[in-house]
């Protein structure tokens, strides 16, 4: 498959490798989207691009997570916790933060 019909999750994938500090544009405009129609899915798809460019079982390993367990909760039905997505954010070697709109 050549690099203009590959799939968008493979393309920001190798997006996130070639340039990890992406990442934080990347996870910030998602978290700016996340009250908007499917914001929350953007979201969990956005950390799940991160988790994947970095290696999923690497991410899993330094979060504390079991591989397969990361692999649901940032699934498009996952439901983690706000210990499970801090641990994610911090494994993948970012900070959350916030300020006023």
């Amino acid at each position: 498959m050549n690099k203009s019909s590959r799939p968008h999750d493979d393309a920001v994938i190798e997006l996130l490798r070639e340039d990890p500090a992406f990442a934080d544009e990347y996870l910030s405009a998602a978290l700016d989207e996340v009250n908007r129609p499917g914001g929350r899915e953007a979201l969990l798809a956005a950390l799940r691009h991160i988790a994947e460019a970095q290696g999923m079982a690497t991410v899993a390993e330094r979060a504390g997570i079991p591989r397969e367990s990361l692999y649901r909760a940032l699934s498009k039905r996952g439901n983690p916790t706000i210990k499970t997505l801090l641990a994610v954010i911090n494994a993948a070697g970012l900070k959350l933060s916030v300020h006023r709109s």
